[in-house]
């Protein structure tokens, strides 16, 4: 039995769908919901919520291998949960930033579950992605009023990836040997500008889309009331206020594992176009 949490997210569904088409199972998807939950035929829905680990009993009994994101919930109650359960296998998410802004304090966090990982006796398979292509997200409200798209660092060009690549990674730590012990940088195929993103939207929805850059002070004074100020900090130095060449490389790790390309954010950008209509 394999659990997927998260599994309505954007990485969760689709990890869901890979590991559905390539007959790994059985499945099972974790959801607050699971009266709602829409999963691929035969794959079981299980409720639990991470903020309350014991929920999460039910949805880890005889299961195998677990599919994790870090930093949804007290992490070590909930390693702790799956281990006493009898999960052998971890695949989590964290986060690239761990390696290339380890000073940033959610680095520091992610690296903290990643610790905790380790230390659980659960064999682990530890996947850092970097800027996720679906943050584009943040911009569809404006997009589908018309409005014009406000973001800083416009010409900071990041490797982002489509998390449809992080979910085929993870079916395949989850599902062959060979992967466990092991911690996988990902990206994308090639790095793209905010105002490139804009671009690819544009296109995909056959129409112009108006975008301005504007200063870190401007984004964090908007970011800060959403996320805090600390927060704030942290996302604008990592796409674009502090930068470095480990930040910005290209990796082929999705290829190596999967055999297939990585997705341009281009392809994300035609997937997901109903969002911004």
């Amino acid at each position: 039995m394999i659990l997927v949490t998260g599994a309505t997210g954007n990485i969760g569904s689709a990890l869901l769908k890979e590991l559905h088409a390539h007959g790994a199972g059985p499945l099972r998807g974790l959801t607050r919901d699971a009266a709602r939950a829409v999963f691929p035929e035969g794959v079981e829905a299980a409720e639990g919520d991470f903020a309350e680990p014991a929920s999460l009993k039910a949805a880890l009994h005889g299961v195998r291998s677990l599919f994790l994101v870090s930093r949804l919930g007290p992490d070590a109650d909930i390693l702790e949960t799956a281990r006493q359960a009898g999960v052998e296998h971890v695949v989590l998410v964290s986060s690239i930033t761990v390696q290339t802004h380890p000073h940033l304090g959610p680095a520091g966090e992610n690296l903290a579950v990643e610790r905790l990982l380790k230390a659980s006796g659960m064999a682990w398979t530890i996947l850092r992605p970097t800027q996720f292509a679906s943050n584009a997200l943040m911009w569809a409200a404006s997009i589908r009023g018309h409005e014009t798209v406000r973001a800083p660092y416009a010409e900071t060009a990041l490797p982002t990836i489509h998390p449809a690549d992080i979910a085929a990674v993870a079916r395949v730590a989850l599902t062959e040997p060979g992967h466990q012990g092991r911690t996988y940088a990902l990206t994308g195929p090639e790095p793209v500008t905010a105002r490139q993103q804009v671009e690819a939207l544009a296109s995909a929805l056959g129409r112009q889309v108006p975008f301005a850059e504007i200063s870190r002070r401007q984004a964090h004074a908007q970011m800060t009331a959403v996320f805090g100020a600390e927060a704030a900090d942290a996302v604008l130095d990592v796409t674009g206020g502090d930068v470095n060449d480990e930040l910005l490389m290209v990796r082929d790790t999705v290829s190596q594992i999967t055999g297939t390309s990585a997705r341009p954010f281009r392809q994300w950008a035609s997937e997901n176009v109903r969002a911004f209509r």
